[in-house]
């Protein structure tokens, strides 16, 4: 089959243009932050770099479940999530100022406030020190990057030669790939923003991540999806029982997020230790209570509501809906876990909160943009891809007759 019956619209190239333009201007804008607020700057720089950060890893998390389940679901989002894995490199490249700015992130990286505190002298010596936290970021996008080239390269190689065997070589890279992708998530989730407080500590918080991450990076490729099935070639391959099985992910992983959450809190909460309770203390009070309502309100009830419906799943335009709010309710509840580790008591939210996400948003969105039109939006010559077209085809066809029968 030929590749370029799945060419990308060329309204790709446009958004291209105008995401590079905002995120261009958005990281000036945020640039200027350092010479206002030094110390603001680099929180606000990880709160937006962590946002988009958790988008590319999480659809390698959903890639590799895509070659492990199979389905026409994750055929249809192959390329989308593909392409957001192949905006690793220049989030690696984008996390290297963060080593610039430990200082000014983490106490640890403060002798007196270690010396002040014997129970972090161990820690600190043992493994929060920013040589070994290098180390292990380093490591960490090295494993991340390794998993996304492979599969990128045998998916495009696929195309190239219609080789079987590459299908196999995915799923059974993807296995381990897994069980990779939640060992460094973890270890990145303590690292980058467990360790903001260095005496607090969860054993659920690196999971609460992967679930985060890979439901923000749902919520995207779903938008997107929804955009292109707008479009052709999509517009006649996608079809609405693609929509609901994406739909039924997205709510399981609503659901996941919820469960990681409030576990972490109603053990904290029982156990009613000093030193756990503390991190939820500013966190429930004030301002941060509300927007803590908020959270589960908007990232929890309504879209598990929504989501229970049949006919919701399989309609993209409110499907959408669901999605874009998810993808707001995740910045906020990173604001929430990040911001009152440096305000404590008190509510404060800068201007450079609101332009970070924006400038690296753009800058993310435009290399996504480039690496999806630069591939078929279909793997074109993958074993399962004539049944997914037929499927839907056929689905198509009887939705038409419903339909019909209905009038």
């Amino acid at each position: 089959m030929s590749s370029t019956a799945y060419s990308a619209p060329s309204e790709v190239s446009r958004f291209q243009r105008l995401a590079l333009i905002v995120g261009v201007i958005g990281l000036i804008v945020l640039l200027i932050g350092i010479v206002v607020d030094r110390e603001q700057f680099w929180r606000s720089y990880l709160t937006g770099y962590l946002f988009w950060l958790g988008i590319a890893v999480g659809s390698l998390a959903l890639l590799m479940l895509q070659h492990l389940t199979g389905g026409g679901w994750g055929m249809v989002i192959r390329r989308v999530l593909e392409a957001s894995t192949r905006t690793l490199p220049l989030m690696f490249v984008l996390f290297l100022p963060i080593l610039v700015g430990l200082h000014s992130l983490y106490e640890w990286t403060h002798p007196d406030v270690v010396a002040a505190h014997p129970a972090l002298q161990e820690k600190v010596r043992l493994y929060l020190n920013p040589a070994f936290f290098s180390v292990r970021a380093l490591l960490i996008f090295a494993i991340w990057i390794l998993l996304a080239f492979l599969l990128n390269k045998w998916s495009l190689q696929q195309d190239r030669s219609a080789d079987r065997r590459l299908t196999k070589k995915m799923q059974v890279l993807s296995g381990p790939g897994m069980v990779l992708f939640i060992i460094t998530v973890t270890v990145a989730a303590i690292d980058w923003v467990m360790s903001l407080d260095p005496e607090w500590s969860s054993t659920i918080f690196g999971l609460l991540f992967v679930a985060a991450w890979a439901l923000s990076a749902l919520a995207f490729t779903v938008a997107a999806l929804a955009w292109l099935t707008k479009r052709e070639p999509m517009s006649h391959v996608v079809a609405a029982l693609h929509f609901h099985d994406l739909g039924k992910l997205l709510l399981a992983l609503v659901m996941l997020w919820a469960y990681f959450a409030y576990s972490q809190f109603l053990i904290i909460w029982s156990g009613n230790l000093p030193e756990e309770i503390v991190w939820y203390l500013p966190r429930t009070h004030g301002v941060w209570g509300g927007i803590a309502l908020a959270v589960v309100i908007l990232h929890f009830a309504l879209p598990f509501l929504f989501l229970l419906s049949r006919r919701f799943k399989r309609n993209p335009n409110k499907l959408v809906l669901v999605a874009v709010l998810i993808l707001i309710m995740r910045y906020v509840d990173l604001l929430w876990v990040i911001v009152p580790n440096f305000s404590h008591q008190a509510f404060h939210l800068s201007w450079m909160d609101v332009v970070s996400p924006i400038g690296f948003g753009g800058v993310w969105l435009a290399f996504f943009f480039w690496q999806l039109s630069s591939r078929p939006l279909m793997p074109v010559n993958d074993p399962q891809l004539a049944s997914v077209l037929a499927q839907a085809h056929e689905h198509q066809h009887s939705e038409d007759f419903i339909d019909e029968a209905a009038a």
